[in-house]
């Protein structure tokens, strides 16, 4: 959903939308545009991370930047102006005087906290309390803000701003714009042994990175790499203590929200685990077939295909699997669809998008979907939407060398299955050993919706099926 207003015919103002699901807030992580920088209709101006997901946003008109309200690493209420363009550069009408930047949070301070008050946001969703966050200012904010103002006004007025000290500013401390100070202290760079090579001895991004280096080849492995100066505000946020010892890493858009969620449901829904060690030998072969199979040309094949497929038509032969709990109404609402989620592990945390209405498709269509959302989940352009309404799961640790585990289930879903590793082992096979190809199933499920006979049952026909692949079509 775009969200913009008009301050006046000429300089236009673009809020922070709703990118889904009624979320009140969001992360910048990064600009992709500056002030002075031309803009097009849809073209993406920043990437911004949510609870649920980092998502691009383009900007819904054509003009020249003007001004960027808030800094990389901030997180702004939905509603609130985030950057505005001129519509028309070259005309008459006085451009307004941009606002300092509001830089990112650090800790909140009593004594500099600001009364709170509830910004409006995108109509459904009702109100939000302000939850902009802003660094506390410590000693000399009032005159380094005023030195700040004085160089933006002297630059609206066409004429340079008295220049400061080559290495310091009025209170003392080195030059550099406060997204270099925020970068430096995540890394853990005392600005005053910074090198600055920016106009009028101003320390610019790459300088910090350049004193970061050495600090970094002594903490790691002396081939890891220093970080990139492309690479978001998100990735390179950690606090290196000073006896490097120790990595902080604050927590904070998906990963908080992945804790949140997780810890809710273990101590909210009952759990419980069954497991299934089973002969997936004539699986593997139907995967091996169906991949020279012209009908499955274009799409991955792979085991978790057919184990997914497995679940649904398990699924479908036992339908009260399929349910949630409604804990306001004390009801259990039964789905007669199946949104399958795949969780998937990504820069971010552990996501889950689901596939809508998976068991309507057809086996190319699932392999065709399951491609899709894998790739989309690594690439880090999974939508909240994505992520929304899953009914049950499953999380493949087999990648992993796993042999299974014991899945906590979403929130708001009934059932979710591990898949372990896919093992050559001496199997019973027609009465002698032989080596076989072999897995391990386990499958959690809330106790208040499903019991021990309904489980049993979904993972007994989620294995038959995977040991005689013939099934899909009898069970189907």
């Amino acid at each position: 959903m775009t969200t913009m207003t008009q301050t006046s015919a000429r300089f236009r103002e673009f809020k922070m939308p709703d990118v889904g699901e009624g979320l009140t807030e969001a992360e910048i992580l990064k600009w992709f545009v500056q002030p002075g920088d031309t803009v097009t209709d849809g073209q993406v101006v920043c990437e911004v991370e949510t609870a649920k997901a980092a998502v691009e946003l383009p900007i819904p008109f054509d003009g020249v930047v003007h001004e960027l309200r808030f800094s990389e690493g901030t997180t702004v209420d939905v509603g609130q102006v985030i950057i505005t363009v001129d519509v028309a550069p070259g005309s008459d009408e006085e451009a307004p005087v941009p606002a300092p930047v509001q830089e990112p949070v650090d800790e909140p301070d009593a004594s500099a906290e600001e009364p709170k008050g509830r910004t409006p946001v995108l109509v459904g969703y009702g109100v939000a309390e302000s939850s902009t966050k802003r660094r506390p200012r410590k000693g000399a904010a009032a005159p380094e803000a005023a030195a700040v103002a004085a160089a933006v006004q002297a630059e609206l007025n066409g004429h340079a701003a008295p220049a400061p000290s080559v290495l310091e500013d009025p209170v003392g401390r080195p030059l550099a714009k406060p997204p270099v100070r925020k970068l430096a202290k995540d890394l853990g760079i005392d600005l005053a042994t910074v090198v600055p090579t920016g106009k009028d001895g101003i320390i610019t991004r790459e300088d910090v990175h350049a004193a970061a280096a050495p600090a970094a080849v002594a903490a790691v492995a002396p081939s890891a790499p220093a970080p990139s100066v492309s690479e978001p505000v998100a990735a390179a946020a950690v606090e290196v203590t000073s006896s490097a010892r120790e990595t902080r890493i604050p927590v904070k858009g998906v990963r908080k929200a992945i804790a949140q969620a997780m810890v809710g449901s273990a101590f909210t829904a009952p759990h419980v685990t069954e497991f299934v060690t089973i002969d997936v030998t004539r699986t593997m072969k139907l995967v091996a077939e169906l991949k020279e199979d012209k009908d499955m040309a274009g799409v991955r094949v792979n085991p978790l295909l057919i184990i997914a497929k497995a679940l649904l038509v398990a699924i479908k032969r036992n339908p009260e699997v399929n349910a949630a709990w409604d804990e306001a109404n004390q009801e259990i609402v039964q789905k007669h669809y199946v949104n399958l989620g795949i969780a998937a592990a990504t820069p971010r945390g552990l996501i889950v998008p689901n596939i809508k209405d998976a068991h309507d498709k057809t086996l190319p269509q699932l392999a065709a979907a399951l491609g899709e959302l894998v790739t989309t989940a690594r690439d880090g352009k999974t939508s909240p939407a994505a992520m929304a309404g899953g009914t049950v799961t499953i999380t493949n640790v087999g990648v992993f060398g796993v042999d299974t585990g014991t899945p906590i289930l979403n929130p708001g879903e009934s059932a979710i299955l591990a898949v372990g590793a896919i093992k050559l082992q001496p199997w019973v096979h027609k009465g002698k050993v032989k080596p076989r190809q072999v897995t391990t199933l386990a499958l959690s499920f809330d106790h208040r919706l499903v019991d021990g006979e309904l489980g049993s049952k979904v993972l007994a026909d989620v294995a038959a099926i995977l040991e005689q692949p013939k099934r899909l079509i009898t069970w189907a």
